[in-house]
């Protein structure tokens, strides 16, 4: 028992080694079709979308938009990068390493973690123009959206861990994610849902990361107080990472 959890201890040595994981992702699976469509183009294309059908209320769903393309892009890089290395059996060398679990897990989010900012940076410079006459606390959005990115990965990297015909892996993931946009305050307040709905959006992380960044825009929120959104968010993170490295030690024949 003993073995098991200290095996899931990440050791100060590892997060060095977890950047190197990192760079690595990044540098092999940057330019798959999976990661540029999904994660680039379609983030883009669906805010360029909302932006000229027009009307007056594009502005409520800025934080929305901010927040799809943030999720699309860390699941997209975190799928696109699992599904090749299990594909051609690349992922056992990284257990050979000298790193913990909890070490290749936290590699495997901060590749995820650094890609989607640069599929939000891609949709924000579309989005930018429209906020230029809103207030926003620029310091607590900056904040939400790191550790939004950071959650959105631990679950990209958690799910995509859980497949195991990794050529299915992005139209699962999809079959996920899709739903989670209706459901989750990005077109549709969550306040204004049935009940049973809300109870399922609370279970969602995607709904605390609108409601957080909406705060962070307009100063206001629709059902969840942002104190208690960042809270989630960090505990969500910090379960999906833990959950991911175990689910690496299983993986072991």
């Amino acid at each position: 028992m003993w073995v098991s959890i200290l095996g899931l201890i990440l050791k100060a040595d590892d997060f060095v080694r977890a950047l190197y994981i990192a760079k690595k992702d990044i540098r092999e699976y940057y330019l798959k079709p999976p990661t540029i469509s999904w994660g680039l183009v379609f983030p883009v294309a669906f805010t360029l979308a909302f932006i000229f059908k027009g009307g007056r209320h594009i502005g409520d769903l800025i934080p929305g938009l901010i927040v799809l393309a943030l999720f699309f892009g860390t699941t997209s890089m975190a799928s696109a990068s699992i599904v090749f290395e299990r594909k051609i059996g690349s992922f056992e060398r990284l257990l050979l390493f000298p790193i913990s679990y909890m070490g290749i897990a936290l590699g495997k989010v901060l590749g995820s973690f650094f890609f989607g900012l640069l599929s939000l940076t891609t949709t924000l410079i579309v989005i930018i123009p429209l906020l230029l006459n809103i207030y926003f606390c620029s310091i607590l959005l900056v904040a939400v959206l790191i550790l939004s990115a950071f959650m959105f990965a631990s679950f990209g990297v958690f799910i995509s861990f859980l497949i195991k015909d990794p050529t299915y892996t992005m139209m699962i993931l999809n079959s996920i994610r899709f739903p989670m946009i209706f459901l989750c305050g990005i077109f549709i307040p969550v306040s204004s849902l049935p009940l049973p709905i809300q109870i399922v959006a609370f279970a969602l992380p995607l709904t605390y990361s609108v409601e957080a960044v909406r705060y962070s825009i307009y100063n206001s929120y629709d059902i969840i107080p942002p104190t208690m959104s960042i809270f989630a968010m960090i505990l969500i993170t910090m379960i999906f990472i833990i959950m991911t490295a175990i689910k690496i030690k299983h993986t072991i024949p």
